[in-house]
């Protein structure tokens, strides 16, 4: 530990007290502003119990705006420990949660529900995550006999499936002319006004446990960083934590990526950028990417609800436009 630094537990402290701050300050915006009335300060009245609980305000913002700010928190949060897992497993810096070919997948999954004509949940949801969870069986076992951690095959594994999983979602696209099509581009840019309270459900009694074991693999993923021969010098089972490391991510991932669809560069940007501010230390970085992360995506699907004049964008296109320059730009910063 560095000398000048103040205790580990001190940090974890300040660190997560103020991102949870910033996430209930993004929460309340999230619930406060979007495309259509009420205004945000009498969105603030319908919050804090000083508005009528039987108005059209409420019925906004607690039934429709509340379970898409909480998918919203979910899926960043989701997505940037993802990234951070596989960045630390594979000590690949590119790396992000849909290395492995896990967003191909359920996207192969999700479009086929929605060319057959199934309701969004749990039909698609299901066929999107059964897909993902094939192609992540399929990368293992093209992986197989090799160690987990090492990366030339499972990188190799991922790729190769990802490229076979995007020429079938070509091809379903191109034999689609109906208003299916919309529905799947949509889908492919990520989506979050879909969301329902029985979804929600699920991935509360899912993601918590997901994101307990990681934290708890903290020591660890700080070891693999160093190298397998350093963390299995220091005691790790090398095999085992990696393992579970990636079970548990790419499950996490896929519940997350068949609700929300596929939203892009969370699990790049939002990892880098808490690395640079607070070091590589995955005991403060895991705890930083669930409330970071779960912020950044409320404020960006805000935006997505905003910004147009009518209607709204999927939020997919807004991570990418804030995503690509920012993670640019944190390349640079860190070569310097």
């Amino acid at each position: 530990m560095n000398p000048g630094q103040p205790p580990l537990l001190r940090r974890l402290l300040r660190v997560s007290g103020l991102l949870t701050g910033l996430l209930l300050v993004s929460v309340v915006l999230g619930l406060g502003l979007g495309s259509a009335q009420p205004h945000l300060f009498e969105s603030l009245a319908v919050l804090f119990g000083q508005a009528d609980p039987e108005s059209i305000t409420a019925a906004i913002i607690w039934r429709l705006r509340l379970p898409r700010v909480i998918l919203a928190a979910l899926v960043g949060a989701t997505l940037s420990l993802g990234g951070l897992v596989f960045q630390a497993l594979l000590r690949n810096p590119l790396a992000e949660p849909y290395i492995l070919g896990v967003s191909g997948g359920s996207a192969v999954g999700a479009i086929l529900g929605i060319l057959l004509g199934l309701a969004p949940f749990p039909g698609v949801a299901l066929l999107a995550f059964a897909g993902s969870m094939a192609t992540l069986v399929l990368v293992l076992i093209l992986a197989a006999g090799r160690a987990v951690s090492q990366k030339g095959s499972l990188l190799l594994a991922g790729v190769m499936v990802n490229a076979f999983c995007s020429a079938v979602i070509m091809f379903f696209i191109s034999i689609t002319q109906d208003a299916r099509l919309h529905n799947i581009i949509y889908w492919l840019m990520g989506d979050l006004s879909q969301v329902a309270p029985e979804r929600l459900v699920l991935l509360f009694y899912l993601l918590p446990p997901c994101f307990v074991l990681i934290f708890l693999l903290a020591r660890p993923m700080n070891l693999l960083a160093l190298g397998e021969e350093v963390a299995m010098y220091m005691g790790i089972n090398v095999k085992t934590v990696s393992y579970v490391l990636l079970i548990t991510t790419s499950l996490m991932v896929s519940a997350i990526v068949c609700q929300s669809g596929l939203v892009g560069f969370v699990g790049l940007v939002v990892p880098h950028l808490l690395r640079l501010i607070l070091g590589p230390d995955h005991r403060l970085l895991i705890p930083a990417c669930v409330l970071g992360g779960g912020s950044y995506l409320v404020l960006c699907d805000l935006l997505s609800r905003i910004l147009p004049s009518q209607g709204e964008m999927p939020v997919g296109v807004i991570t990418a436009i804030i995503g690509a320059p920012l993670f640019i730009l944190l390349l640079q910063r860190s070569r310097g």
